[in-house]
């Protein structure tokens, strides 16, 4: 007789799933939560302070590094590549996050691999001070290999109206500080899996394997931008992921002007070099693919930058200017 089981979902094992990962999702909830866990929908009221509240919202995926750790079964860093892509593009508004759901999709269960996913996930989410409410983890047999896992994640975040950044707070003259980043975070790896065919995953670079160099965790920028949101000298922010620096600041600098960046202000990695020798690639493709080292820019006036490098910490520097 055919089943449900032997057309490949494994309800029981779902069941289980769900189990598993309850601890590590609720320790995300703070007191804003609304609803129980595993229940079919999870809310969070709107935090007190603000007077017309904006809701915001942002969607994105993990792409194909997840081939990478796949290969590796190296999944203890891939939540907070998902995290990152989503919260820190709503803290490119200025907007805080309250509340993520995730969607996992599998060609089969895996209860290690799939605990550590969503293990790091919540992880991430507890370094971004965002409850993860929820999501869904759907198996997919004969439509995916079994091995094979696909993240996506949807952020609900919120922002006084009249003061998000944007371009059109942006004026000539105003300072690019750039925060840096030591890893590829979520982006360019389809170049990334191109470039690396037939090497040895596992041989030593410095410290590490390849693949652990590669599968890196991004940095979540959204504590420290937002930290730097009361200052009130920010007028707009961009985050750096796939189509490299020049594409995503361009997004935030209104007609008329444009960003001028100082190349050598910054270190690039040398992970972004090791690359470019291996593939053959040229440095004007490097910057279009990946992000150089800067994950995340904020452009702020002038007379503000001293104090706003000190408030943002080591990772920050200036980098060019709005002409």
């Amino acid at each position: 007789m055919t089943s449900y089981r032997a057309a490949g979902v494994d309800l029981e094992g779902a069941e289980r799933h769900v189990t598993n990962i309850t601890a590590p999702v609720t320790s995300t909830w703070n007191d804003g939560v609304i609803g129980s866990f595993g229940g079919f929908a999870a809310g969070v009221t709107i935090p007190s302070g603000y007077r017309t509240p904006v809701l915001m919202l942002t969607t994105d995926g993990v792409g194909t590094k997840l081939d990478l750790a796949r290969r590796t079964g190296i999944w203890s860093g891939v939540g907070f590549d998902l995290v990152a892509m989503v919260v820190d593009d709503l803290a490119a508004i200025g907007a805080a996050p309250i509340g993520l759901v995730d969607y996992m999709a599998v060609g089969s269960l895996d209860p290690t691999r799939d605990l550590a996913i969503i293990d790091s996930i919540a992880r991430a989410c507890l370094v971004a001070g965002c409850p993860l409410l929820g999501g869904e983890t759907a198996e997919h047999p004969g439509v995916m290999a079994n091995d094979q896992v696909d993240l996506a994640a949807t952020a609900l975040g919120i922002v006084e109206q009249g003061s998000e950044w944007g371009p059109h707070r942006v004026q000539a003259g105003d300072i690019v500080i750039g925060l840096t980043s030591r890893n590829l975070r979520s982006n360019g790896f389809s170049l990334v899996r191109t470039i690396i065919q037939g090497l040895d995953l596992d041989m030593k670079i410095d410290d590490s394997t390849l693949a652990e160099l590669l599968l890196e965790p991004s940095v979540i920028y959204s504590p420290t931008v937002l930290a730097a949101r009361e200052t009130n000298s920010i007028h707009s922010a961009a985050h750096i992921t796939g189509g490299g620096l020049e594409s995503n600041l361009a997004r935030v600098i209104p007609t008329g002007l444009h960003a001028v960046i100082e190349e050598g202000s910054w270190q690039v990695p040398p992970v972004f070099d090791m690359l470019a020798e291996w593939g053959g690639i040229d440095r004007a493709e490097m910057v279009r693919a990946f992000n150089m080292g800067i994950g995340f820019c904020l452009v702020a006036a002038p007379d503000t930058v001293t104090d706003l490098i000190e408030l943002l910490g080591s990772r920050a520097g200036v980098i060019g200017r709005v002409q």
